[in-house]
């Protein structure tokens, strides 16, 4: 294990930075951090961004002096790194292009949505997810006779975690409140009643992820938003560290029977995809990734 910096080439705010990271675990990175008095604040998703004037002295602490390249490569390789779809600081103009091309003429109401997406208790259900949610549904389309993903569907995605709470967990109500809030925001919007309700019924699908065999929308919609469980390892490493840092205030025992239950229902599923192209995809990695974690003890860390 090491702990491996850039030269300080990156501009920004009068300075310019250079990246620090581990080519092991992020528990040996925070450690370093703390120990050499970085800022928790400088830390962005899989390294810690430092000011030139400290580059010598965290070298003189431990840190390797590596290229910007070998860098890069030592991140890969490591499992660490976070691709840029899942950096939710990332995605604001992304998203807000997607809501434009969705809606056109409500952007008042995307920015409430994004502004939601983006409280500061989230860890996982944030932009990240709403953007991978939204990418997975013209992934499933793409793939199947559907061809573009029917609007209903998009905006019940918007949608779906609008309303998110950790302290206290609510499962099924945050769905409901979620719901509610579609249709009050879509017929405010001018939106037909036929389809604000179908938002809010596929949203509220979501609670159980178990649509009927002949709900095309519900199908789409449930397959998109487990499209994470069929990550590969490292990417639903970092899913299940992110669930796990929602629940920060949970105590281990608890959480770990909490989520134990969670996995054991989602290996319930049958089938836990629907749609031919999900299930081709992501079933059998999925099925995989929830076993494993629930072996493990329901609970997988960023130091693991």
């Amino acid at each position: 294990m090491a702990i491996l910096i850039d030269s300080p080439i990156w501009p920004a705010h009068g300075t310019v930075f250079a990246h620090l990271v581990s080519d092991a675990s992020l528990a040996e990175l925070h450690a370093f951090a703390a120990t050499a008095g970085i800022p928790e604040r400088a830390f962005d998703e899989d390294h810690y961004d430092v000011p030139e004037r400290r580059h010598a002295e965290l070298v003189a602490l431990g840190a390797r002096h590596v290229t910007g390249r070998d860098l890069a490569r030592a991140l890969i390789s490591s499992g660490l790194r976070v691709p840029a779809r899942e950096r939710p600081n990332a995605l604001e103009l992304p998203l807000v292009q997607r809501w434009e091309a969705l809606l056109p003429g409500h952007a008042e109401l995307g920015r409430e949505l994004l502004h939601r997406w983006a409280e500061p208790h989230r860890r996982y259900h944030t932009r990240a997810h709403l953007f991978a949610v939204l990418g997975s549904l013209d992934t499933i389309a793409d793939a199947g006779s559907a061809r573009a993903v029917p609007r209903p569907v998009a905006l019940a995605a918007w949608f779906h975690d609008a309303v998110y709470s950790t302290d206290p967990p609510r499962p099924g109500q945050d769905e409901e409140e979620s719901a509610v809030l579609a249709e009050e925001r879509l017929s405010g919007a001018g939106l037909p009643d036929a389809e604000v309700a179908e938002v809010g019924r596929l949203v509220r699908l979501t609670t159980a992820h178990s649509p009927e065999a002949h709900d095309t929308g519900g199908q789409l919609l449930c397959d998109a938003d487990l499209a994470v469980l069929g990550r590969d390892l490292a990417g639903y490493r970092r899913y299940a560290a992110q669930v796990r840092e929602e629940f920060g205030h949970v105590p281990d025992e608890v959480f770990r029977a909490g989520r134990a239950s969670v996995l054991e229902s989602l290996l319930g599923l049958d089938p836990l995809f629907h749609t031919p192209a999900a299930r081709g995809l992501w079933s059998a990695r999925a099925r995989e990734n929830l076993r494993r974690e629930l072996e493990a003890g329901s609970w997988i860390t960023t130091s693991e």
